[in-house]
């Protein structure tokens, strides 16, 4: 994914998403290995919130990154780099002590045991982030504000920033909440003030695994259950694809209907109200590298959002953006074109299953059945 140098004017028109939180320059290896084994790295960025602003951008919206890093080249690079991608990032504040966090991580997925992740981020710029200094006319100046829960691990004074920007207020825009429970940033702490706050937020993306790792809860409907107030929750369950909890509406109390994936479904809450429970099921994806997935994922539902698009197919442009990015190296690439994306979910449940999508499927001349395999 490209965009134009420099990027950091901000836009006379309303922004549509707000993402804030840290952003790092990521060392990627060479080759396959243990990090004591890599004999070079090559420099990229990497951060959950700044990762959405640039799919968000490249999606044909306009992103904001808010963030902190240090007056150094590293916090050059990152500036640069994510405003290149077309996210204004004049809301950015340069911090004159502390350095821009950086890290290295190998080859190997996030979930294998062999992977490895060496972080130089504590008393980094960002993490020095707080309710004093952050800056609040651009935090809410969007449609829709964008947390994760790793800005909540950094430090004490970003948990209460945290606190503050999800707190009641008059004219909150949407808050949407990425759990993104890290453990090892979370050593010595307590990961549940995560459910504390995604509890405060509208829109919540949650991962099966991490809730069960971080509060200790399992399955979708205990999940929902622990976090009754958004509007929307997400429950992403990787290869059996997403649940989400939406669309209160009056009607009767009623059990969660069985039946086929994508369909509907009514579940009872409390005062006789239903809501759907929307399921779709995953992609078929020849994996290139397992990072980033989760970012695109949020990215392409909170486009879908913005656009007005059905719960269904919000999920679907998030299936989508996440195959975009399973299937290149790195945590960012170029999305389908919009009409391309659309075309495959508009698919039928049947030929959505059939899907499968490997490295150079979001080029814009492919048609639909050309990413389809028996």
């Amino acid at each position: 994914m490209s965009g134009p140098a420099g990027g950091t004017a901000r836009a006379a028109t309303t922004t549509d998403v707000v993402c804030l939180g840290e952003s790092m320059v990521t060392f990627l290896p060479s080759q396959p290995g243990r990090l004591a084994d890599v004999p070079s790295f090559g420099r990229g960025i990497g951060g959950a919130e700044s990762n959405v602003a640039c799919a968000l951008a490249a999606a044909g919206h306009r992103a904001a990154w808010v963030g902190r890093v240090g007056a150094d080249g590293f916090g050059d690079h990152l500036v640069e780099t994510i405003g290149g991608y077309g996210v204004d990032t004049s809301a950015v504040r340069r911090d004159p002590v502390r350095p821009t966090g950086i890290y290295f991580r190998t080859a190997t997925d996030r979930g294998a045991g062999a992977h490895e992740v060496a972080y130089y981020r504590a008393g980094s710029a960002a993490s020095a982030m707080s309710p004093a200094n952050v800056p609040y006319e651009e935090v809410f100046a969007g449609r829709v504000l964008h947390l994760s829960g790793i800005t909540a691990a950094l430090s004490a004074d970003c948990l209460e920033l945290l606190r503050h920007l999800t707190a009641p207020r008059p004219g909150r825009p949407l808050v949407s909440f990425d759990v993104n429970h890290r453990p090892h940033l979370w050593r010595g702490g307590d990961a549940t003030v995560l459910l504390e706050l995604a509890r405060r937020c509208d829109l919540v993306f949650v991962g099966e695994d991490e809730a069960e790792e971080a509060w200790g809860i399992v399955g979708a409907e205990a999940i929902r259950a622990a976090l009754p107030e958004p509007g929307v929750v997400v429950v992403k369950r990787g290869s059996a694809g997403a649940t989400v909890f939406s669309g209160l509406r009056p009607g009767p109390r009623s059990s969660k209907a069985g039946g086929a994936e994508n369909t509907p479904a009514s579940r009872s809450r409390e005062g006789g109200e239903a809501e759907v429970v929307t399921q779709v099921p995953a992609l078929r994806v020849d994996v290139v590298a397992a990072v980033g997935a989760g970012d695109a994922f949020a990215a392409g539902f909170l486009s879908a959002t913005l656009r007005g698009l059905p719960v269904r197919d919000r999920v679907r442009h998030g299936h989508l953006m996440a195959a975009a990015v399973l299937t290149v190296p790195g945590d960012l690439t170029e999305p389908p074109a919009r009409d391309h994306a659309d075309r495959l979910v508009a698919l039928d449940d049947e030929a959505w299953g059939r899907l499968r999508l490997g490295p150079g499927w979001t080029a814009a001349d492919r048609a639909p059945e050309e990413v389809r395999t028996p």
